[in-house]
């Protein structure tokens, strides 16, 4: 095992986990990335887990089931996965998820499979995404390469040199690389706190997108909106961060609060498939009309999951000038993508974001204007020139970002 595939290990289980002693740990992962997955699990013991529970997925299976399986197998999910899901996440178990795909394993595939199963997956296990939404369980979102992956991201590389230069490029995002990765979170958490702190203190009712794409985007928050980045807790106090890479702060736009047009700034990964050069359009927070250059198709089943994945769920502001930002690598993958890029998501808001909201029932929230969906899929709008300008609840213009950037 590498120094800095030990480190990286380290750094999930310890900092992004935070596990706790006696705490299970469920590890979902991809049978390319066994070695790290088994780095993962030793680290995991020797950290005082009760247990590792690893769930494999092999995702050229999944394609071969979505292109050669009967209609009627996608509308049901198995009874043990129910059971994995339920059972671990009622023992206040900690999930790690290996986030490494091939980002067009599946575009030969029919979307309304695709589609038909993500409903019954979150029908089936909406305990545990209630959970996840409101921080009652601790996760954390994580990458290492593959060679499909790799060769996605490096198309000039053979397999070899690609799966080196994007480890490399991991390793830089989730700084790794630095002297003491852990400090350096504990620097980076703080800053993003600060940040979160003074929009908080602004009190903002709107934000207003323009940039030279086309974006021209008016977003109402509701009132008793929060905003967070750096680390989520649970109810009883247990730190984690939810992404590594992260470089957001985030809030919960306002349901029917939404109007204009945003313009895509980068490719979106969905569902093994790419949907690029799109846009859409807004009225009274509802997508009314969109369209899209690769991947109309795909955009469409995204938004007709159901009544929800109509709406906007989250804000995300991420400096054009930020470390992953500045790479200049497209990695084809959301979790390194959103945080190079300001990002909206389409679908369920976090009922964190909301004042008291972790306690409200669906009905509650939505009587709020915090959006309810089974989805929550986020894309990339950020640009180098990109200009936000919030409006106070006073009615007072002030500008958030600039060229790209934070203003402050």
């Amino acid at each position: 095992m590498s120094d800095r595939l030990k480190k990286y290990a380290e750094l999930l289980v310890k900092t992004g986990i935070n596990l706790k002693k006696d705490q299970i740990l469920v590890l979902r992962t991809p049978i390319e990335c066994s070695e790290f997955a088994r780095a993962i699990v030793e680290v995991a013991f020797d950290s005082g887990a009760k247990d590792v529970a690893v769930l494999w997925s092999d995702e050229v299976v999944s394609k071969i089931r979505y292109l050669k399986g009967a209609d009627d197998l996608f509308d049901t999910m198995p009874s043990w996965q129910k059971e994995f899901y339920l059972s671990y996440v009622r023992q206040d178990a900690a999930f790690l998820s290996i986030s490494a795909s091939d980002p067009e394993n599946l575009k030969d595939v029919d979307p309304v499979r695709i589609q038909k199963f993500s409903r019954v997956f979150s029908s089936e296990v909406a305990e545990y995404r209630k959970r996840m939404m409101n921080n009652e369980n601790v996760e954390c979102v994580a990458s290492v390469p593959t060679p499909a992956w790799a060769k996605k991201v490096f198309p000039e590389s053979d397999e070899k040199e690609a799966m080196y230069k994007l480890w490399d490029a991991i390793y830089e995002a989730v700084r790794v690389n630095e002297a003491d990765p852990v400090a350096a979170w504990e620097s980076h958490k703080q800053s993003l706190k600060r940040r979160m702190a003074k929009l908080n203190a602004l009190n903002l009712a709107s934000l207003h997108y323009t940039n030279g794409l086309g974006t021209d985007l008016h977003i109402e928050l509701p009132e008793g909106h929060i905003w967070l980045g750096g680390s989520d807790l649970t109810p009883d106090g247990h730190e984690f961060i939810a992404n590594m890479p992260t470089e957001e702060v985030f809030t919960a736009p306002k349901r029917d609060g939404v109007n204009g047009r945003v313009v895509s700034a980068m490719p979106l990964n969905f569902n093994g498939s790419l949907i690029d050069r799109f846009e859409l359009t807004f009225e009274k927070g509802k997508v009314v009309s969109y369209k899209a250059e690769v991947g109309f198709e795909q955009l469409k089943r995204l938004l007709e999951t159901d009544e929800g994945s109509m709406y906007l769920g989250e804000v995300a502001l991420v400096q054009y000038d930020s470390p992953i930002s500045n790479m200049g690598i497209l990695f084809y993958n959301t979790l390194f993508d959103e945080n190079a890029s300001c990002h909206l998501a389409l679908g369920k808001a976090y009922p964190v974001c909301f004042k008291g909201g972790e306690t409200m029932d669906s009905q509650t929230l939505l009587a709020n204007g915090i959006n309810d969906s089974i989805t929550h899929e986020d894309f990339m709008v950020g640009t180098e020139d990109l200009s936000i300008v919030g409006i106070t609840q006073s009615g007072e213009h002030i500008q958030i970002f600039k060229d790209g950037n934070f203003v402050f």
